[in-house]
């Protein structure tokens, strides 16, 4: 088999060689000049009939939680795809019909990579990201070497499972063997005797390997604990064959009685822990001073074929493997987010799940976290709907919709649903519209407190055009608006009387003034001051109005500090800082250098627990009383008050204010 495999491959690379000069390719069949390619069913120079693609979807409704087979996978399969049609929080799970798990056995679901089983390699994949609609999915090349099924972890309504896979027809040439030659048939003039590949060789080590960590053998789909898994650690690989195990060129060997092939060590063991492999080195060596010598003054046939051997058997420690963060279960807002946490240990070039307790000398990462993707806001309606726009006919009437955020903001609309926004406008009907005069009443009041004035009332001409109003539409007899009015002489009169306005009570922005207003009694020549009660039956003058002098442009404006997010051993609180301008809205032009901070440190001081000076220990040995639980006795927790409180306290989690 040794020889028939060095003829192989000197002839491949002979072949390669001669190829490039002439610029020519090698086909498939080996051949130089060839033109034959692969086709989709792995076979040399074929025209697609030698294979069937199987696919189909699985859309049965289930309705009970757990695991339910969707499809089975048969021997010598390839191109196997398995796709959800869409994301769901369901899983897909992989085992083979011999009962071993491959992936998500158990209800434990493992994390996105790579996973050997039934010998072919699988990829499972598993979108993680918010805006992804994608579904989980199983790829693999195949060739399968056993049956598969595939499974769903049902917990909600099935989106759709896509299958797909590639099966040899029954009169197919095998893809590995070229369509012009068989086993035994001459390759380029040159007998090829058949054996067993060195790849046969290594798929049937892995098959025999069988052993488990301290004799823990998991099921996939079983309530056991304990579960194997494949190794994905990105700088472990394979155990590889040393470099003098690759056939060398051919050449003359110069023989002699006087050398031989002997062990001179062995290959660097593949892994540190949890059993490994490596292989003895041969050299050529003198038989009697044991002198290395070059390998062609050994007989090479005679030289031994190195044998795998196992090292570093010892178990790897134990270690915490961590998934991925799930989703925040809140778009906006305060939410959780979840990962999943197994203690894992490798043995035999497998990862399996072992008892948490194996993993006791580490630390177990959090499995739950607090997350906020962003503040949520929401559509607040600030003012009632106006007036009409018209007195008559249709018109519009609006309202101030505005977007808030959670602590009173006003924020762009794109941070808000827009398909909850209220409307804030509508059509309104006043009724048909017609060519007549309308008056309101008289005013009550006279223009002049005394003396000769006048009284008002509004004269309005409604026609079918508003906008327009043309006062011929109702004729040229307008009524007054105006009519004399007189109260009496002014002498002795009551009245209010307003002083001058102060200055604005602020350089820019919005501020206020004041004025004096008092109650007065005019004379012929004179003003008496009367108390206010005088003029009561009066309309008092405003004693003080806004004042606007300049804009004062952007500032920075802050909330108020949230709680403390610990009340001791060190916290933090926030507060959110907008840069507003003299309407409040947002503005880009405050000076960055003079932004208040937006999160600070509070509460350092350290954590103790609560002291009640009514509950202390009456006895020096109260932590007997602990130790033999008599503290449900009314009598022993009165007496050990603060030991048995502090039990009490530790129990249930909590000690101190915390």
């Amino acid at each position: 088999m040794f020889v028939s495999y060095l003829i192989l491959t000197l002839l491949h690379v002979q072949t390669a060689v001669l190829a490039r000069p002439g610029g020519e390719s090698i086909g498939c069949d080996d051949y130089l000049g060839s033109d034959k390619v692969v086709d989709k069913c792995g076979v040399c120079g074929g025209d697609n009939t030698g294979c069937q693609v199987v696919s189909g979807v699985f859309k049965h409704a289930l309705t009970s939680l757990g695991y339910h087979r969707v499809v089975e996978i048969p021997q010598g399969a390839t191109k196997i795809n398995i796709t959800e049609m869409y994301k769901s929080n369901n899983y897909l799970a992989l085992r083979s019909r011999s009962g071993r798990s491959i992936i998500n056995g158990n209800w434990a679901i493992d994390r996105p990579g790579k996973y050997e089983g039934g010998g072919t390699m699988f990829t499972y994949k598993r979108p993680n990201e918010i805006s992804s609609t994608a579904g989980e999915s199983f790829l693999a090349e195949g060739p399968t070497n056993e049956i598969l099924d595939v499974y769903m972890i049902h917990q909600q309504p099935n989106p759709g499972v896509h299958y797909e896979y590639v099966i040899m027809g029954t009169n197919a040439i095998s893809p590995q063997v070229p369509p012009h030659r068989r086993p035994g048939d001459p390759f380029n003039g040159q007998l090829v005797t058949e054996g067993r590949s060195q790849e046969e060789g290594e798929e049937k080590g892995r098959n025999e390997e069988k052993e488990d960590l301290r004799g823990e053998a998991p099921d996939m789909f079983t309530s056991e604990s304990a579960q194997t898994f494949p190794v994905r650690h990105p700088d472990r690989f394979s155990p590889r064959r040393p470099d003098n195990l690759v056939p060398p060129a051919p050449q003359l060997p110069r023989r002699s009685r006087d050398h031989n092939w002997k062990q001179l060590g062995t290959t660097e063991c593949s892994t540190t822990c949890g059993k490994g492999s490596q292989y003895p080195i041969f050299r050529c060596v003198h038989r009697s001073t044991h002198e290395e010598a070059p390998e062609s003054y050994c007989d090479s046939s005679m030289k031994p074929t190195p044998e795998e051997e196992p090292c570093n058997i010892f178990p790897c420690p134990a270690f915490w493997d961590i998934g991925e963060w799930s989703e925040c279960s809140k778009t906006c807002g305060l939410g959780m987010q979840h990962r999943q946490v197994l203690c894992r240990q490798v043995y035999a070039n497998r990862s399996l799940t072992v008892q948490p307790y194996r993993c006791q000398h580490l630390e177990k990462p959090e499995t739950t976290s607090t997350c906020q993707l962003k503040i949520c806001s929401e559509w607040q309606i600030r003012t009632d709907w106006t007036s009409c726009s018209v007195p008559c006919g249709v018109g519009q009437r609006t309202r101030d919709v505005k977007c808030v955020s959670n602590i009173g903001d006003v924020v762009d609309d794109e941070e808000c649903n827009m398909k909850l926004r209220p409307n804030d406008i509508e059509n309104c009907d006043m009724g048909p519209c017609a060519k007549s005069w309308f008056l309101t009443e008289w005013s009550e009041r006279c223009s002049a407190e005394c003396g000769a004035g006048v009284r008002t009332r509004s004269v309005v001409c409604m026609t079918n055009h508003v906008s327009s109003l043309p006062l011929e539409g109702c004729g040229n007899n307008r009524p007054a608006e105006a009519t004399p009015c007189d109260n009496g002489p002014c002498t002795g009169k009551v009245e209010w009387f307003a002083g001058s306005w102060s200055q604005c009570s602020i350089e820019c922005g919005s501020g206020t003034q004041q004025r004096e207003v008092i109650c007065v009694r005019k004379n012929a020549d004179t003003f008496e001051v009367l108390d206010p009660s005088e003029c009561s039956f009066l309309e008092k003058p405003p004693s003080q109005q806004s004042c606007h002098l300049k804009p004062c442009g952007a500032k920075w404006f802050s909330t108020e500090w949230s709680m403390c997010s610990k009340s001791c051993q060190g916290g933090f609180r926030v507060r959110e800082v907008r840069c507003l301008s003299d309407d409040m809205t947002l503005s880009n032009l405050c000076d960055p250098q003079l932004k208040p901070e937006e999160r600070e440190s509070c509460n350092p001081q350290d954590c103790v627990p609560e002291v009640d000076e009514n509950c202390k220990d009456k006895y020096y040995n109260c932590n007997v009383v602990v130790q033999a639980r008599l503290c449900v006795y009314n009598y022993y927790k009165t007496a050990c008050c603060a030991s048995c409180t502090r039990v009490a306290n530790r129990q249930t989690g909590f000690l101190g204010s915390r």
